[in-house]
């Protein structure tokens, strides 16, 4: 075929979905992947793509029993593997879609490497993305956006110019909690959290599905992947989850993508790299778009997406503070060690504790996030600050 495509956390939603789409399109040979600490999926992954040349996962030992069945196989593991495999394997494109921020080093990695990258993981901009923007200027990679959102946002202004552009609509189902009161999420489980009304999600983003802190970091993807505004990027609630991000332009109509929820479509899209605004309808009114739910977003029953717009008004380290400070609050939460009104009060209190630093480096982000999670585990914090 000639085109070569790594999928990083090929064992995720993500990723399963993406080995869905090549099993349904010639698009790629599939060269490369990592797979984490789920070892056990290499066996059926390399009897579909006889293609591989080389794997990741976590765990050397895991590896172990594969590199005596597999000795044609390249594997890596430890903290440098997942850039070895991306620099010795030769690919035209990553598929990124790894969970936090272990993802921005693959992303720059890819960017220096002169590899496109469809983009799912969001962290590469919410964390990276000033890093991320500085290094495309000297690269000839491209980002094709993954998240539905960003997707739809793409196609739309395919049909448009940017300076056309009013404002972009980040569309949002409200997750799990969309009719529960502010007094009644004092009381809801993680299995009650996991219960996405409309899409089928990994545990972490369908948690921040629900706390909205998810549309708060697509905000700041948005705002790095497309230029544009904080104060011109909005949020529209729509219950059915069919109208995946509107444009709203200066003559006073929308585009937006219409299909339903399901998220083969944007990898398929991104894979192709391709510019055509598929589904993509113009319309005068949000209501022409179908027989679909809208409602007005509240900022006072959703305060996570006000302290993403907050970090990243913030600039510097803030939004990496964010970011590794929700992973923690997330992943206690679902070990039901603090409540879910907890990860919110959590987040509220880190930014502000942490002193802001501007323009950091990689290397100051990879220390940030190391103090910021060290920083929301500790018990003094969880039980006297809050």
């Amino acid at each position: 075929m000639g085109r070569h495509l790594i999928i990083y956390g090929i064992s995720g939603n993500i990723g399963e979905q993406a080995l869905a789409v090549l099993s349904r399109h010639d698009l790629y040979d599939l060269v490369g992947f990592s797979v984490g600490y789920n070892v056990k999926v290499i066996p059926d992954i390399l009897k579909k793509h006889p293609t591989v040349k080389a794997i990741y996962a976590i765990s050397d030992e895991a590896l172990a029993p594969y590199k005596k069945q597999y000795p044609q196989i390249k594997f890596y593991s430890g903290q440098e593997g997942l850039m070895t495999l991306l620099t010795e394997t030769k690919a035209d494109m990553l598929l990124n879609a790894l969970v936090g921020f272990v993802g921005l080093a693959p992303t720059l990695q890819a960017i220096s490497l002169d590899m496109d990258i469809a983009l799912a993981n969001k962290e590469s901009l919410v964390v990276g993305g000033e890093l991320v923007t500085q290094a495309l200027k000297h690269s000839k990679s491209k980002i094709y956006p993954v998240d539905s959102e960003h997707s739809a946002i793409y196609k739309c202004l395919q049909m448009t110019k940017q300076k056309e552009v009013n404002d972009i609509i980040l569309t949002a189902s409200g997750g799990a909690f969309r009719h529960l009161s502010r007094a009644d999420l004092a009381k809801v489980t993680p299995a009650m959290a996991l219960k996405h009304p409309t899409w089928r999600m990994g545990k972490k983003v369908t948690i921040d599905s629900a706390s909205m802190l998810n549309k708060g970091f697509e905000i700041i993807e948005a705002y790095y992947l497309f230029n544009m505004p904080i104060n011109h990027i909005q949020v529209l609630m729509h219950d059915e989850s069919y109208v995946h991000s509107l444009l709203h332009l200066k003559d006073d109509t929308y585009l937006a993508e219409v299909t339903p929820p399901n998220m083969e479509g944007p990898i398929r899209y991104a894979l192709m790299r391709s510019t055509l605004p598929e589904n993509v309808i113009k319309a005068k009114t949000i209501n022409e778009f179908g027989h679909f739910h809208f409602h007005d977003f509240d900022p006072s029953r959703y305060p996570m997406v006000g302290y993403a717009i907050e970090a990243i008004k913030m600039g510097g380290i803030m939004p990496c503070v964010l970011n590794a400070v929700d992973e923690v609050a997330v992943d206690l939460f679902l070990k039901n060690m603090i409540s879910f009104l907890d990860i919110e009060r959590i987040v509220a209190l880190a930014l502000k504790t942490f002193k802001n630093e501007k323009h950091p480096s990689y290397e100051m982000l990879v220390q940030v996030d190391h103090d910021a999670r060290e920083w929301a585990k500790t018990a003094s914090l969880l039980e006297g600050s809050l």
